[in-house]
């Protein structure tokens, strides 16, 4: 158990500081066009998310999300004190990542905190109505709950069965719905991702942090619903594999069969010799 809990908190460590590092670096310092920028950022969550998977994927299953905890505990993979457990060090993890990039580039202190305050897309259409403060909160926890109901369900598939693919698959999941929700909220898709940051950046993070916690929530309970009674596939028995193990049962009681018998048959003989 010691070892799952240092494993979420140590990949979400990595994933706040190289993940939003990256949504604070590119834009201020790497090339100025806006699309690369957005490009850089969700590759580099794809990527370290991916790193992670591969280093701590097979001690605690790499979740770094309470929303992929919650998902994974819908679907009975989990019991609800682990489930405490990994949330509670994924927050912790998130927050010291967030802390030591604060450490790293303290005069930099937006720290790749997600909001809305300005939603690009939406004020490229110079509305007054969809501009309204409460459009947005609306629309951020429709986009946060969306993008991360894909993530979630590729995660809760691809890790059904064990496979050496499964860190490239979830990562770059990741680095889509990063390049499509960027323009809106800086896309979090994980609650501890956005906690930490929002701790270090200030009132208007703090005050919109809410919407990415219960957005992804969302997102994670809608996509571990769907794929427990809709989606995943139960093992059934074919009748070739039926009548395989009956024919394996009937193998297996023959010796034993044939072991009575003979001790019936000798137990015959000793009573006749006695008379």
């Amino acid at each position: 158990m010691v070892k799952k809990l240092i494993s979420e908190l140590l990949g979400t460590f990595l994933l706040v500081f190289f993940g939003c590092g990256a949504a604070v670096i590119f834009p201020q310092f790497a090339l100025s066009v806006v699309q690369v920028d957005y490009l850089l950022v969700a590759l580099t969550f794809g990527l370290v998310l991916m790193a992670i998977v591969y280093m701590f994927g097979k001690v605690s299953g790499a979740h770094v999300n309470p929303a992929v905890s919650i998902a994974m505990l819908i679907d009975g993979r989990m019991d609800v004190l682990t489930f405490v457990g990994y949330v509670v060090a994924q927050i912790i993890g998130g927050i010291a990542g967030a802390a030591a990039l604060y450490g790293v580039l303290g005069e930099l202190t937006q720290l790749g905190a997600n909001g809305f305050g300005t939603i690009q897309i939406l004020d490229a259409t110079g509305s007054a109505l969809v501009n309204t403060i409460e459009v947005k909160w609306l629309l951020a926890l429709i986009i946060e709950a969306i993008l991360t109901f894909v993530f979630v369900l590729v995660v809760l598939s691809v890790t059904k069965k064990e496979n050496s693919n499964n860190g490239i698959v979830i990562g770059l999941t990741l680095a889509l719905v990063h390049i499509f929700g960027l323009p809106f909220t800086g896309t979090s898709v994980n609650p501890a991702r956005s906690i930490g940051p929002a701790l270090f950046t200030g009132e208007t993070a703090l005050s919109n942090v809410w919407v990415f916690i219960v957005g992804p929530l969302v997102g994670g309970i809608l996509a571990a619903l769907l794929y427990r009674f809709v989606l995943e596939e139960k093992e059934a028995k074919t009748p070739v594999k039926a009548v395989a193990e009956v024919a394996e049962v009937e193998v297996e009681e023959k010796p034993v069969a044939k072991k009575v018998v003979a001790k019936k048959a000798a137990a015959k003989k000793s009573t006749k010799k006695s008379k």
